[in-house]
């Protein structure tokens, strides 16, 4: 065998220290964000839409930002919150993940303390509970409040005629807070809460609880369920004939899904809900949403859902080109506290304070345009903040 000259050796050595600085550098140099997202259990269709969104969003904007690659991991907790703590843990501890995106409330809640030690900035994409921005100064919210929408609901419906409410909702904490803030502000308004029914949450069975609601002649039904199950929904309501009965039907924008409208009934028509987003909302921005995201999910109608990781995606890009590239969980946080941006939505902004999102309200009604049920916005409730916190300050 020849020998191998000192100065090839050398060389050889050099190369290869070479190399094992190169590879730990050029995988530090890389931003990773994960994903906990119901992507299967009885809300999976939820953390499609949002893995959807946030997708697109770095298909249009690139993979980049302050010279950082940036990687998107996506784990599924199977829609139950020790799943999703034991998923976030991974992936801080094992792979490396600087941000991480929660999904449903009780999901969000779990990863609370994980963000909070690890000083990890947190993004909520889908929970709309009040109290999950408060478990932890590392989360900030891009979805919404159900406090929002069903305070501007209870407003609107008791200014509208509304007397006397039913209320059915989901039994789970964002259907009691959705059902406890309605219930305040239309109280505080003047107007009566016949009863109040809570409908199981796994494989529900809305028939019972909607022929007590009828038996009880209210002139308005208040409902919240989850979107998913909003077709279902609304096929019981009119099996149970409410859709002639005179009662009039409202809710958060999750009973009238966009997702889930297209394939209801026309005696949707007239459903008058409170929402933060619907794909008929009229501006070019939101036309050009709604292109990109038809055109790279075919099988999928886009909706709030989606347009809330969307924008999730939106703030951590921003905070870090903000920060440099500099994923320090403090600085990320300070960077994204008070950001403002035009959304496919409307108008939004990150609360300083409450690290929550600020948003337009809008109250729709569902018409058939174009031969397609759509919610139709007609009235803008601008810059709502949560009104939870609000109430807390004083």
């Amino acid at each position: 065998m020849k020998r191998i000259s000192f100065n090839l050796l050398a060389s050889l050595m050099a190369i290869g220290a070479a190399g094992l600085i190169a590879g730990p550098a050029a995988a530090q140099n890389s931003i990773k964000i994960g994903l906990v997202m119901p992507m299967t259990g009885v809300l999976g269709q939820v953390g499609k839409q949002a893995v959807a969104g946030a997708r697109l969003y770095m298909q249009q904007h690139g993979d980049t930002v302050a010279s950082r690659k940036i990687e998107l991991i996506v784990r599924d907790d199977g829609s139950i919150p020790d799943n999703a703590k034991r998923q976030a843990q991974e992936l801080i501890t094992n792979a490396n993940v600087a941000i991480l995106g929660a999904g449903l409330t009780p999901s969000a809640l779990a990863m609370a303390p994980l963000a909070t030690e690890s000083r990890t900035p947190t993004v909520v994409m889908v929970s709309g509970t009040s109290i999950v921005t408060e478990r932890s100064p590392y989360f900030v919210r891009t979805s919404w409040t159900h406090a929002q929408q069903a305070s501007v609901l209870a407003g609107w419906a008791a200014r509208s005629g509304s007397k006397r409410v039913t209320i059915i909702s989901s039994d789970w904490a964002p259907g009691h807070e959705a059902a406890g803030v309605f219930t305040a502000n239309f109280t505080q308004a003047g107007g009566e809460i016949v009863e109040a029914l809570k409908v199981p949450l796994v494989n529900p069975d809305f028939a019972p609880f909607l022929q007590r609601a009828r038996d009880g002649a209210p002139d308005t039904l208040f409902v919240f369920v989850p979107a998913p199950q909003a077709a279902v929904l609304s096929k019981q309501f009119v099996e149970r004939g409410l859709d002639k009965s005179g009662i009039r039907l409202i809710g958060p924008g999750d009973i009238t899904d966009d997702e889930e409208l297209p394939g209801m009934s026309d005696a949707m028509i007239g459903t008058v809900t409170a929402g933060f987003y619907s794909p008929n909302h009229p501006t070019a921005l939101n036309r050009d949403y709604l292109a990109a995201f038809r055109k790279a999910n075919p099988q999928m109608a886009p909706n709030f859902i989606s347009v809330s990781a969307y924008d999730g995606m939106h703030l951590i890009y921003e905070a870090l080109a903000k920060t440099g590239g500099n994923t320090d969980g403090g600085a990320v946080i300070a960077a994204m506290k008070g950001m403002k941006w035009e959304s496919p939505r409307g108008p939004m902004a990150i609360d300083p304070v409450t690290r929550d999102v600020v948003h337009n309200i809008y109250i729709r009604r569902v018409e058939r345009i174009d031969g397609t049920l759509t919610n139709r916005e007609f009235e803008t409730f601008v810059a709502v903040a949560d009104p939870t916190k609000i109430a807390k300050k004083q």
